[in-house]
Order: C-alpha cells, then sequence, then structure tokens
C-alpha cells in the first residue's frame, strides 16, 4: 500500500445540512476519498451498518438522534474513526464529544481543505503498516503490538479508537518521562495549535481502559504543574 493508499478511505458525511455535506463530499472526493452521505442520525447508523466506513465525519446537531447520540451508540461495538463538526465555541459540546470516543473534531464554520486533511490524517494513522521487524510493546498484563494496532489487557483486547492507540504507543514507548498537554497534542496529534483539552479527554478515556482504578491511576499518572507521565507496571 502506499502513501496515498494509506491516506485515503470509505468516508461517510453525516450533517443535516445539503450544502454542508456537498462541500465536504466535493472536497473529500478530490482527496481520493469514497463518500457516503446522510442527512440524519437514524440514516448515518443505517449506513454504518451496511456499508463499514473506515471513517465518518460527523455533526453534532443532528435532528432526531443527535450526532452525540450516534457516537455513543457506536462506541459500543465499533473503534471506527470519527470526526466530528462542532459549531465554533462549543467547547462543552466538543469535549462530551471526545469523551464518547470521538478521534478529532473540525468546528463550523470549516474550512473544507481542513476537513480534508484532518480525515486523511486520522486515516493514515488508522492504517496497518508492517514494520520490518514487528514492534510489540509489553508492560507486564498490557500487551500492545504496534503493527496490527492491537492493545491486550489480561488477555482481553482493548476497544480503543485510532488517537487513543496512538497516545498509548507514545507513553508506553517514553515510560518515566513528563509531557506537558501542549507537547502531547503535537507529538501525537501533529497539531501545533488547538485545543488542550483535547489530550485531557483522552488521558481520562484511556485510563478507564487501562487502569484497574481510575481514582488512582498507576499507568499513566498526573504530573502536576506538568502534564502526564507512563510509569511502568512490569
Amino acid at each position: 500500500m502506499d502513501a496515498v493508499d494509506e491516506a485515503t478511505g470509505r468516508v461517510l458525511v453525516v450533517d443535516d445540512d445539503v450544502n454542508v455535506r456537498d462541500v465536504a463530499r466535493r472536497y473529500l472526493e478530490r482527496a481520493g476519498h469514497q463518500v457516503w452521505l446522510a442527512g440524519d442520525g437514524e440514516q448515518a447508523l443505517r449506513l454504518v451498518a451496511e456499508r463499514e466506513p473506515d471513517l465518518i465525519v460527523l455533526d453534532l446537531m443532528l435532528p432526531g438522534i443527535d450526532g452525540l447520540e450516534v457516537c455513543r451508540r457506536l462506541r459500543r461495538h465499533s473503534a471506527v474513526a470519527v470526526v466530528m463538526l462542532t459549531a465554533l465555541g462549543e467547547e462543552e459540546d466538543r469535549i462530551a464529544g471526545l469523551s464518547l470516543g470521538a478521534d478529532d473534531y473540525v468546528t463550523k464554520p470549516f474550512s473544507p481543505r481542513e476537513l480534508a486533511l484532518r480525515v486523511s490524517s486520522v486515516l493514515r494513522r488508522s492504517r496497518v503498516r508492517p514494520p520490518e521487524v514487528r514492534t510489540v510493546l509489553v508492560d507486564g498484563d498490557l500487551r500492545v503490538d504496534v503493527a496490527a494496532r492491537q492493545a491486550v489487557l489480561r488477555g482481553v483486547p482493548l476497544t480503543l479508537t485510532v488517537r487513543e492507540f496512538d497516545l498509548l504507543v507514545f507513553l508506553i514507548s517514553n515510560p518515566g518521562v513528563a509531557f506537558s498537554r501542549g507537547e502531547l497534542l503535537e507529538r501525537v496529534w501533529g497539531w501545533q495549535f488547538g485545543d488542550q483539552s483535547t489530550v485531557t479527554v483522552h488521558v481520562r478515556r484511556l485510563r478507564e481502559k487501562v487502569e484497574q482504578d481510575v481514582t488512582r491511576p498507576r499507568r499513566i499518572t498526573t504530573v502536576w504543574g506538568v502534564g502526564y507521565r507512563y510509569d511502568r507496571q512490569g
């Protein structure tokens, strides 16, 4: 698979505004994606079940089943990548979407070119690219196969989103080093600027999956005044 193929895929755009759907479709198709459209949450969930897209561009403000509920239902059984669309300044909705497992976000009014770049970035990170030497990271009862993009805790596979997996790999690969939220945003997300609460939400979700007691995390610890550090357990 070449570099272009790694960044393209099957994308479902979910928005009740026909103009937004049309603009997003045109720019995503120019970037090489196969694009499907949905105007509400019910149609979106039906298309996900029928066509299994690689990524969903999901507006949070939808008629009927809103985007947050769509994301909540998806995460019951699927780790499909989600890039959500939120209104500019709606920080609470954005944090809620990230808490439910969205991988990235773009604020409205958005640049169609930025949306296409964000979609390609998330897809590229989600692709399996086997290295010459297979990398498996082990920390006690946690085993992370980087090439297969699979993490197993106490013999049970973890359901991690694209960003959650990337964050786990980065942290476990740098044990004992404290990173600020800004550093993590740049090193894991590739953003030099952005909402640092994105990191906070993803750390919280990751802790829920790899810690025995999220109130007393032992692997992903908080370094007060700095950020977060990964402490090996094995």
